[in-house]
């Protein structure tokens, strides 16, 4: 019982603060990752490192790292070298929209992601955070909705009945 418990409160909790499988990354990361990319050595040293603070970057809590993440990857997002690159790209990119809540975009995103690999469970699990994100903020939408109605009719109520 206290199991179930524990869960539906877990769930309720997850439900009003978004909660999802996706990891974030601290400053301390980001700048390792930009140390790392300004030693640098050859051009694949450098893809490489662009490509870990890139995701360092659309995993931070900053908005603007954010952003700068989603910028660096749409710059570099027609040299992918392989459709795996691409695919990548397209992911991080769809987390980097999802932070910044623009959830139909990263939709988009993620499901050109999963048209270079169907199965890829990265982009599956990212696509169901997103729709339930969007399932949620439908729900909230209707309750404020709902609630801006019934004080509506409850002020029209009140004032007809003051004037009786």
């Amino acid at each position: 019982m206290e199991a179930k418990m524990g869960r539906f409160f877990e769930s309720v909790g997850n439900f009003f603060t978004g909660g999802d499988n996706i990891p974030w990354c601290d400053r301390d990361l980001i700048a390792g990752c930009e140390t790392e990319l300004a030693n640098a050595a050859t051009e694949e040293q450098r893809n490489a490192s662009l490509m870990r603070l890139s995701w360092a970057l659309v995993h931070s809590r900053q908005t603007d790292d954010v952003n700068r993440g989603i910028s660096m990857l749409e710059a570099s997002l027609d040299n992918s070298g392989s459709p795996l690159e691409t695919r990548e790209k397209l992911y991080l990119l769809a987390v980097g929209h999802y932070r910044n809540g623009d959830y139909s975009k990263s939709r988009q995103l993620v499901e050109r992601c999963l048209e270079i690999q169907r199965d890829w469970r990265q982009a599956i699990s990212l696509k169901k955070a997103i729709e339930d994100k969007i399932a949620k903020d439908g729900l909230i939408g209707i309750g404020i909705a709902t609630t801006a109605v019934g004080l509506l009719v409850g002020g029209i109520a009140a004032a007809v009945a003051r004037k009786k």
